[in-house]
């Protein structure tokens, strides 16, 4: 089959490959023939070498949907032909975490780094296997381009605003809201109900759901205190990172809650303890998601869409890759494998 693969880290070591052996399948698997792959920041992570790969030769590419190809003698729930997407961390299923529906924080010891383009071959090639438990059917009417956004560009700030546990009415600050993850944070803080502010220069958010949009960075607080009327942020979002670290930390209200699952621009910030404790400020640190939640996200996929800015071929992963860092990147970045 056709690969994007590296054997040594480096985006320069990324190479296509025609010649790549076909995933095997066991009895609980499934052989997905990849349609279309999102293109992530994780994805550069990964091919970085900033974390523990496994294996080399390695394909990476952790958002992946497509049909099914093929199913192991055990499986089910699936048949040749179905459109699926691929719930993207790997878990045991028996230790606590798992039992009480959180896999993507499995604690087996077997599992580091539980994300599938990690420690397991990814998407960016013609097909790939999973467990069963790893494949979830979409409705025949969902675009691939959602498709492939789901795994984690939909599911991570879902997750992150459950764990904040946004009400209706609520002011809700979302940092880089024209981002991957920041444009479907703002439509799913507007399905639950609150006043979303956006921190982008995209006017396009709008549309998205944004009631309000905000597009200078270094006054963010400023504004938000002039929206709230000085009732300030009830939950603000922050994936960026250290360069927003201040300015989304201000922005948030009495008994309010700052919740991140990334840090872009770097991750060590300078904390003032008694503004946390005076203020009541709940800090919350989230990661991917449960399959609950993407049961409910597939369920709600009619009333969810995504900007996207490129589409590349298999061949051209490598430019896929480097036009993440594009500026005039805005909207999403896909590679149709089929």
């Amino acid at each position: 089959m056709k690969a994007a693969i590296f054997e040594k880290p480096g985006i320069e070591n990324l190479k296509i490959k025609q010649d790549v052996e076909q995933p095997k399948i066991t009895d609980h698997d499934v052989l997905i023939r990849v349609k279309t792959a999102g293109v992530n920041p994780l994805d550069h992570v990964i091919i970085s070498g900033s974390r523990e790969i496994k294996p080399l030769p390695h394909i990476p590419g952790a958002e992946t949907s497509g049909e099914i190809e093929k199913v192991g003698e055990h499986v089910s729930s699936f048949k040749r032909g179905d459109r699926v997407i691929v719930y993207n961390r790997v878990f045991d299923g028996t230790c606590d975490m798992c039992l009480t529906q959180s896999e993507m924080l499995c604690r087996s010891e077997k599992i580091n780094n539980n994300i599938i383009g990690l420690i397991t071959n990814g998407g960016f090639a013609e097909y790939i296997s999973v467990p069963e438990k790893n494949a979830f059917k979409i409705p025949d009417d969902m675009q691939w381009e959602l498709a492939a956004s789901m795994p984690i560009t939909t599911l991570t700030p879902y997750h992150a605003l459950k764990q904040a546990a946004v009400k209706i009415d609520e002011f809700l600050v979302i940092f880089g809201a024209s981002g991957n993850t920041g444009m479907m944070a703002t439509q799913l803080g507007k399905k639950m109900g609150a006043k979303v502010i956006a921190v982008s220069k995209d006017d396009w958010i709008k549309d998205f759901g944004a009631d309000y949009l905000i597009s200078e960075y270094d006054k963010v607080a400023e504004k938000v205190n002039e929206l709230t009327r000085g009732k300030m942020a009830d939950v603000v979002l922050n994936s960026l990172g250290i360069q927003t670290w201040e300015n989304s930390f201000a922005s948030v209200g009495l008994n309010g809650r700052w919740v991140t699952f990334g840090g872009l621009t770097g991750a060590d910030v300078k904390l003032n303890v008694q503004s946390l404790y005076s203020k009541q400020i709940r800090l919350i640190g989230s990661t991917g998601g449960t399959r609950k939640e993407f049961t409910e996200l597939i369920d709600m996929s009619k009333e969810l869409k995504t900007r996207v800015w490129k589409k590349f071929a298999l061949d051209e992963a490598k430019e896929a890759l480097q036009a993440l860092f594009s500026k005039e990147r805005d909207g999403r970045i896909l590679i149709n494998v089929s």
